[in-house]
Parts: C-alpha cells; structure tokens; sequence
C-alpha cells in the first residue's frame, strides 16, 4: 500500500472534520426536514460502512461531531434568534442554505463552548468556501467576527442547553 492510500484510510482526528462532519449532517437533515440524529446515525453508518462521502473519523472526532449535532438540535432556536440579530439586510429564506448552516453550527459553538473563536470561525469559513458559493467563505467571516466581537463584550458565557 502506498503512502498516500495508508494516510488516506486513517481515520481523521481534527475537529475541523468533525465540524464538517457535523455540517453536512445538519445540511441534510434541514433540507430534508428529517431528525438530526438520524441523519446522525445514518452518516456515520454511512462513514463505518467505508462510503467515500464522509471521512473516517477518529472516535475521539466521532464523538466531538456527536456532540456538536446534539447541542445544535438543543439550542436551535437561541442560536437562530442571535443570528437574526446579528445579520442585517438578509432573512434566513434569502440566504444561501449552505451559508446559513455553517453559520448555526459556528455559532452555537462559539456560544455554548469553551472553543477559542478564532479557530471555530477559521473552521466555518473552510466549509463554506468548500460548500457554498463564490462570496460564501467571505459573508461567513464577516458574520462571525462581528458575532465574535458582541460575545466578547458580555460578561459571562452561556451554560449549555438543557435537552
């Protein structure tokens, strides 16, 4: 086997794959109206099952996007009501879909765990430069800043979400 097939078959550890990961679990379950976490456990029997869509991801990567679909589906509509807040001059059915879930996802981490901001935002505007359109990786950092920038000026984090 060569070099590059062994490091490709390893599975993937970082938590910017299980961000994109996650991503692509809450992307499709939001334009297919279906439950979270079974688009969850289809993904990663998808993953398990050797299905090139999705990355092998580490258990320890595994279980980050676990989470991230799990809080997500918790805190959906404080996460939706900041982000109304935060983006002027577009609703929600105006944005690209692709968009508006990387930015859910960014921003739930960026409020409801203890992640620096600046590799959450670098993570989303990856995905949406690697997803989206054109302008996507650019409107996404832009929203994000300015959202990392107001969280920073309140005093104290949120707690997570109670399920």
């Amino acid at each position: 086997m060569t070099r590059r097939r062994e490091k490709a078959a390893a599975p993937v550890g970082t938590r910017r794959a299980a961000r994109e990961f996650a991503f692509r679990v809450l992307f499709e379950a939001d334009r297919g109206n279906l439950p979270m976490q079974s688009v969850f456990t289809r993904a990663e029997g998808s993953m398990r099952g050797g299905d090139d869509t999705y990355p092998t991801l580490s258990e320890e990567a595994l279980t980050f996007a676990q989470e991230l679909v799990q809080g997500i589906s918790a805190a959906r509509p404080d996460v939706d009501a900041t982000l109304r807040r935060t983006i002027r001059g577009w609703s929600f059915d105006q944005m690209a879909q692709t968009d508006l879930n990387v930015l859910r996802l960014a921003t739930f981490e960026m409020m409801y765990t203890p992640e620096p901001h600046p590799p959450v935002i670098e993570s989303a505007v990856r995905i949406a430069r690697k997803f989206g359109g054109d302008d996507s990786g650019r409107f996404v950092n832009g929203v994000l800043a300015g959202l990392s920038r107001s969280l920073n000026e309140k005093p104290a984090r949120r707690e997570e979400p109670q399920e």
